[in-house]
């Protein structure tokens, strides 16, 4: 596995872009290749400053089509592969979460670097039933953060960025996540309120 691993990296970085998308596509849906998008992201921006917009969009873009695959395995048999790996108590409790929170139950954890269980998520998105529009905004929102924000750190430190999102990523993706999180909350309470019906019917 661990070939293979090396062997991916070193086809991404040969191409560019493109072997970006491939992947971010493997490693959202089918394989677990955990910090390898995050690295590629940095190592390439650094190389190439100027295509760093390129370089996250492409992470991003990837990213979105390999949760699709996986959202898409989620509607036709995705409740199975949970039931797996989960007591039933745990799969109500997520589920009723899941439908209360709606996108911020997808949008937080995308944001968060492994081992957060992502795909877990994704696939759950898939069995819920989560609206496809919905699903692929969450998505891309926190993908498209966290690359943009690596993007951002590789401009300003160069390969320095690696060693720092390896020892903190988890502390700022938890601190952009509580933003997010909080932002999401106060728009569904904004909402509830002015959308409500008035007392005297109106």
């Amino acid at each position: 596995m661990e070939r293979s691993v090396v062997w991916l990296q070193g086809f991404a970085m040969s191409i560019g872009g493109p072997g970006l998308f491939v992947i971010a596509f493997l490693d959202s849906s089918f394989l677990s290749l955990p910090e390898i998008n995050d690295i590629l992201v940095i190592w390439m921006v650094t190389q190439q400053k100027s295509l760093m917009l390129y370089y996250a969009a492409m992470a991003t873009a990837g990213s979105v089509a390999g949760c699709l695959a996986l959202y898409a395995v989620g509607r036709k048999g995705g409740e199975a592969l949970l039931r797996r790996r989960f007591s039933e108590e745990q799969l109500e409790r997520a589920f009723a979460k899941f439908h209360r929170w709606g996108m911020l139950a997808l949008l937080v954890p995308a944001l968060l670097p492994p081992p957060a269980p992502f795909k877990v998520f994704v696939l759950m998105g898939g069995v819920a039933g989560m609206p496809l529009a919905k699903f692929t905004a969450a998505i891309t929102i926190g993908r498209g953060a966290r690359y943009l924000a690596e993007g951002l750190l590789a401009v300003r430190y160069g390969d320095r960025a690696i060693d720092f999102v390896r020892e903190n990523g988890a502390s700022v993706a938890l601190a952009v996540s509580v933003l997010v999180a909080g932002a999401g909350v106060g728009y569904v309470l904004w909402r509830r309120r002015h959308l409500a019906p008035s007392a005297d019917g109106g």
